[in-house]
């Protein structure tokens, strides 16, 4: 199983780390990324994701079978968020399983630092000052 999504409501990790679960693998890790309360010296009140969802996709599912094809892992899953959240909430999750630890650490580590570079989904950041911005978006950088 390679599944990538894009969801608006809050990541319930539990339930996917169970659809990973397989007898023939040994390994299973998983990243998950959060929203913290700084960022270049400015402090965070919340963040919004916005994502080009039909690309999104597809450049997501590309990753995770690249992810497949360098590493001999058996799952993988990554699922992100969209929408508003609150610091502490989770934005991004990914999950890989196979029959030993190291492909399954490298598969995560690949994972997340592609879907971070390549799928387009941006931040907005809020700060404590009233002030926001995007963050990696040159072309949301003209709105506020």
């Amino acid at each position: 199983m390679l599944e990538f999504d894009i969801q608006d409501a809050d990541l319930q990790p539990d339930q996917w780390r169970q659809e990973l679960m397989d007898p023939a693998c040994g390994g299973y890790v998983s990243f998950e990324g959060w929203v913290r309360d700084n960022n270049e010296g400015q402090r965070v009140l919340r963040l919004e994701y916005q994502a080009y969802a039909a690309l999104a996709l597809k450049e997501g599912r590309r990753i995770l079978d690249e992810a497949q094809q360098k590493f001999p892992i058996s799952h993988a899953k990554c699922v992100h968020r969209v929408g508003a959240l609150d610091i502490g909430g989770m934005a991004v999750w990914v999950g890989v399983s196979g029959g030993h630890r190291d492909e399954c650490f490298r598969a995560c580590r690949y994972i997340i630092d592609e879907v971070k570079h390549r799928v387009p989904v941006w931040k907005k950041e809020h700060y404590v000052g009233g002030d926001s911005g995007w963050v990696n978006c040159e072309a949301c950088a003209g709105e506020h």
